[in-house]
């Protein structure tokens, strides 16, 4: 039954990165060619095959990878485990100072821009275009940023820590979004994949060519795929 769950999935996937629609994928909202797709995310599973020990002893900075796309499953579960809501009072997998929670995160796909909504665990479109070269050329050009078949990027609204906490916000963002991303890095690991954290990137650059509000600056990004042999 998994298999087949599996192999459903990644033919879902398939279908939004050609831009296509099927009748198995109707109920996702799969037709990317839709302004404002919003894109309801599997169910993370709670059950992963690893140990946590396992995947922090096998976990290192991948920059290859292969062609192969990750699948709907793979990536609903990646964003869940940064910043998924993991109780019923709206706590989320990784810690948040006062629990305010700054980070915004989004996933680059060939077929385009989304953005995660945690309260839901669902994606919204915010482009169709495929926006690798422009994290590449932010990341100042590292080649793991236009090899890997998705790249996540965690924003901060430094606003929403420093309401509370005033200067100290950039510290205490800052730590969350290393929580974040080792969550994301683990979950990698975990589900066969491999990633790398890039915090060199010229935030401005990358903010304007992804459309991205004044106060949402980039922070770290992670291209996640399978490792190239």
């Amino acid at each position: 039954m998994y298999l087949i769950r599996k192999g459903l999935l990644r033919i879902c996937l398939l279908a939004l990165l050609v831009g296509t629609s099927g009748g198995a994928c109707s109920t996702a909202r799969t037709d990317l060619r839709t302004e404002s797709v919003v894109l309801d995310l599997p169910s993370p599973s709670l059950d992963g095959g690893m140990s946590l020990e396992a995947a922090i002893v096998r976990r290192r900075s991948v920059r290859a990878f292969t062609s192969e796309p990750l699948t709907l499953e793979q990536v609903g579960q990646l964003l869940w485990a940064a910043q998924g809501i993991t109780a019923p009072n709206g706590l989320r997998a990784a810690p948040s100072a006062g629990a305010l929670y700054p980070l915004e995160l989004y996933v680059i796909l060939p077929d385009g821009l989304y953005h995660y909504r945690p309260d839901g665990h669902r994606l919204t479109r915010l482009t169709a275009e495929d926006m690798r070269l422009a994290a590449w050329e932010a990341g100042l050009r590292q080649d793991a940023l236009r090899a890997a078949p998705a790249v996540f990027l965690f924003t901060a609204v430094y606003a929403r820590t420093a309401e509370r906490y005033g200067d100290r916000a950039p510290r205490y963002v800052h730590m969350e979004v290393g929580h974040a991303a080792q969550n994301l890095s683990l979950q990698a690991v975990a589900l066969g994949l491999g990633s790398v954290p890039i915090g060199a990137l010229e935030a401005a650059s990358l903010q304007s060519a992804l459309g991205l509000s004044d106060d949402h600056e980039p922070l770290y990004l992670l291209p996640v795929g399978y490792p190239s042999p």
